[in-house]
């Protein structure tokens, strides 16, 4: 029994610890902040494993800050976010999907960090059992100033760290601190993250586009070309294979992990695109581009962009960077 143990695991924890150090002026706060998100990553994959179970299925009965269905998973997995967050002593705002305005922590219990969550992503999949997700990014107040609005507008340059949750086939949370990419699978048996996937990287091209077609007849002319350039290419190129599951997490992870493309463009009926460029384009963007990819609006790179609203959506066009290149050069 004991040989089917590893007895010297790298846990999330542990890792985290690791990077504190290689850091001189580390105060331990970021590492503090992490384990708190953590906390919440494990509740919410245990109450959506046994939400039908709980009766925790369907709808709460009103919509969200950016009007859409709120589920109740939604509901608890924003609870147990701010919760979390508020407790750890390390943040001074959060800026939610489920929330219009910025949450501003009491005065006695404030940090230097700000952090950006969509608490489930993809939860209109809950029902049907399709992978879903929570998607978090990290900057830090650049001031000493009152927190305001203001503050919590910032490019996703400044992140400090961001990562995901991945409630599927197991639970697993992909997180950049800006020095790589490393992926942690949950283990049940020991309630730990281990490290499964270090210095994950993606492909420089792959072989998957991904993107809702159903509203192709809205696409931009450059968008319908480059498609088409994918599904019927020159010469002995070999044509793309369509993927979409419809919960980005789920998505933007086959596409970190396999290569390839993922597209969430604008169209006639959403002229700004549907995700939120603070808690959902920025953090994946992050993470893509410390794995050696690329993301972009169409026109520049989604970590430049200046937001002007808590909750602006943005295009992206995001993944393997020969692939988002391809992409580029049919918008000039």
């Amino acid at each position: 029994m004991a040989g089917s143990i590893d007895t010297d695991c790298m846990t999330l924890n542990r890792f985290i610890l690791q990077e504190q150090r290689k850091s001189p002026n580390a105060t331990g706060d970021l590492t503090h902040l992490l384990n708190s998100i953590l906390t919440a990553v494990k509740a919410i994959s245990t109450a959506v494993r046994r939400a039908g179970m709980t009766k925790m299925f369907g709808v709460a009965g009103h919509d969200n800050a950016t009007g859409d269905k709120v589920q109740k998973l939604d509901v608890l997995s924003n609870e147990l976010f701010i919760n979390m967050l508020q407790s750890s002593y390390t943040v001074c705002g959060m800026v939610s999907e489920e929330n219009e305005n910025m949450i501003e922590v009491e005065t006695e219990r404030q940090g230097k960090y700000i952090v950006y969550f969509d608490p489930l992503d993809g939860s209109s999949n809950i029902d049907c059992l399709v992978s879903i997700g929570s998607i978090f990014g990290i900057a830090k107040k650049d001031d000493d100033g009152p927190l305001t609005k203001e503050s919590c507008l910032v490019p996703g340059s400044q992140f400090v760290a961001s990562g995901y949750a991945l409630y599927g086939s197991a639970t697993m949370v992909v997180l950049t601190t800006g020095n790589g990419v490393n992926g942690f699978t949950l283990d049940p048996a020991i309630g730990e993250f281990l490290l499964t996937d270090p210095d994950m990287k993606i492909k420089p091209r792959g072989k998957i586009y991904s993107l809702n077609e159903g509203y192709a007849a809205q696409f931009d002319e450059p968008l319908k070309k480059y498609l088409e350039s994918l599904k019927n290419p020159s010469g002995d190129k070999k044509a793309y294979g369509a993927r979409y599951i419809g919960s980005m997490v789920a998505d933007m992870h086959r596409t970190i992990k396999y290569g390839g493309i993922f597209m969430y463009p604008a169209n006639k009926s959403a002229p700004k695109g549907k995700l939120r460029l603070l808690y959902e384009c920025n953090p994946m963007a992050h993470i893509v581009e410390q794995a050696g990819g690329m993301a972009t609006d169409g026109k520049q790179r989604i970590l430049d962009l200046k937001p002007s609203a808590l909750h602006e959506r943005s295009p992206i066009f995001i993944g393997s960077k020969e692939d988002v290149e391809d992409f580029l050069k049919f918008q000039s």
